[in-house]
């Protein structure tokens, strides 16, 4: 008999960010750095469209111990690479992709849940593609760019407020980060990295700025990943030591906001 037979099934609504892609640095004599792309973001909560404009998924349902992992921002690179992608976010079966690290001159943007600029690819259901030229914004959950505007990300409500998530990076010379948590790019002449993708929403980093001819600049960090879970107050749930996550009672529901959380934690539910 299944360990579940006798055990009560409890519908749980989620939203899975992960995390966003490092911004692209500044290569010696040749254009700018490009945006981070928005970590993948897939949703279940209350008919809200998810990533790269899928439909709303199905919730989990469970009554057992299962893995919560956050992603972190992707890191930054030195001069003239990609930067990295962003870590994966995982909650149960359910798993977003780190967005796209941002491309320079001579090396693309990467894919990612959202692609990072330069040509970086969104993944379906999670995110939209990166601008495709140097200096371009990377995508965010909820639009593509052609410009070195960063994408722009998805709000929710699942908090009990709209927030948006998972914005892509502006492109450098001073590309506007796309809303939700996406940093600006870095300005012409000053050669610095812009600025890191906001912590907690999935962000993708801004392009580094022109340093000159006789230099490159580096990229900065994409901003971590968060995961959101909410279920009725009546369900016991119990989250593992790592895991760090405020708690709100929205109606009759807790709704667990989750900021940081590694590949061991767990929560048990029911």
């Amino acid at each position: 008999m299944s360990p579940l037979a006798n055990k009560l099934l409890f519908e749980v609504h989620f939203l899975v960010v992960a995390g966003g892609g490092g911004g692209g640095a500044f290569q010696q004599f040749e254009g700018f750095g490009s945006g981070g792309g928005g970590g993948g973001y897939r949703s279940s909560w209350n008919n809200e469209t998810s990533g790269g404009g899928a439909s709303a998924e199905s919730p989990v349902v469970t009554a057992k111990t299962v893995q919560i992992t956050v992603g972190g921002g992707g890191n930054p690179t030195g001069n003239g690479g990609s930067s990295s992608r962003g870590g994966d976010s995982i909650f149960a079966d359910i798993t977003s992709t780190g967005g796209g690290g941002g491309g320079s001159s001579y090396v693309l943007g990467a894919n990612g849940g959202s692609g990072g600029g330069r040509g970086g690819l969104g993944t379906a259901g999670q995110g939209r593609d990166g601008g495709n030229f140097r200096g371009g914004g990377g995508g965010g959950a909820a639009s593509a760019t052609t410009s070195k505007t960063g994408g722009e990300g998805r709000a929710s409500t699942i908090t009990g407020s709209s927030v948006t998530r998972s914005g892509g990076g502006g492109g450098g010379n001073v590309g506007i980060g796309g809303a939700g948590g996406g940093g600006n790019g870095g300005q012409q002449h000053n050669g610095n990295g812009g600025r890191a993708g906001v912590a907690s929403t999935g962000g993708g980093g801004g392009g580094a700025g022109w340093n000159g001819l006789s230099g490159a600049s580096g990229s900065v960090p994409g901003g971590s990943g968060v995961i959101v879970i909410r279920l009725p107050s009546t369900v016991n749930t119990i989250f593992s030591a790592g895991v760090s996550r405020t708690t709100a009672v929205v109606g009759s529901d807790n709704v667990y906001t989750v900021t940081a959380a590694g590949p061991s934690d767990t929560v048990t539910i029911g």
